[in-house]
């Protein structure tokens, strides 16, 4: 049993996904971070950093419990465990390592920066918030020209997909404002469609 303590974040939901869609057991525990749960005693005996996503397998490698932080490394962890999600193909296999990093790094991290100037800064700067956002919106674009003709990032689904798509879908609103994208429309409504990205989605 796998035990999960997350939020509705961007990374806490790429983990919650993982784990739906991989179909390892595991059991939700929310902490919420807008009550400052992340910085209770409890959580922080489980990452001192004091963030979401975390993952306790009771049956980890060589059978000991592991506790394992950050939601990329979940998500492979978690494909891995369950032997899903990863392309056999040396060049899907690449394709998929490709676009999960940018993913985790360009759209993830840039994601985030709109979140902590937009909500979190003392200071508000609406310039600096849209150039974020327009440099978000870049990246969505690059995806979707690599999206003509795919169904999945690398052509069959992946760990990119499942580390995608819930940046995709918190940020869905603004990308179908910004026009265009009809190929990552397209992906994200056959990624919307699974039953295990909607149990992932509402854990």
């Amino acid at each position: 049993m796998i035990d999960l303590y997350m939020w509705g974040t961007g990374n806490g939901l790429r983990a919650s996904l993982a784990l739906a869609e991989t179909g390892l057991a595991h059991r939700v525990h929310k902490v919420d971070i807008t009550k400052g749960e992340q910085r209770t005693p409890e959580f922080l005996r489980l990452n001192p950093i004091g963030a979401i996503p975390v993952i306790v397998d009771q049956d980890g490698p060589g059978g000991k419990p592991l506790t394992l932080t950050q939601s990329g490394a979940i998500i492979v962890y978690c494909c891995e465990k369950a032997a899903k999600f990863i392309p056999t193909d040396p060049l899907r296999r690449a394709m998929a390592g490709q676009w999960f990093l940018q993913a985790a790094t360009d759209i993830g991290m840039t994601g985030s920066a709109v979140f902590l100037l937009e909500v979190a800064a003392p200071e508000k700067s609406p310039p600096i918030v849209d150039y974020f956002k327009n440099r978000l919106i870049t990246y969505f674009r690059h995806l979707d020209r690599h999206l003509a003709g795919r169904e999945f990032l690398a052509d069959e689904i992946s760990f990119a997909d499942l580390m995608l798509y819930p940046n995709y879908a918190l940020r869905k609103a603004m990308l179908d404002a910004a026009g265009g994208m009809e190929n990552l429309r397209r992906w994200g409504e056959r990624m919307a469609a699974r039953p295990g990205v909607q149990k992932g989605m509402n854990p």
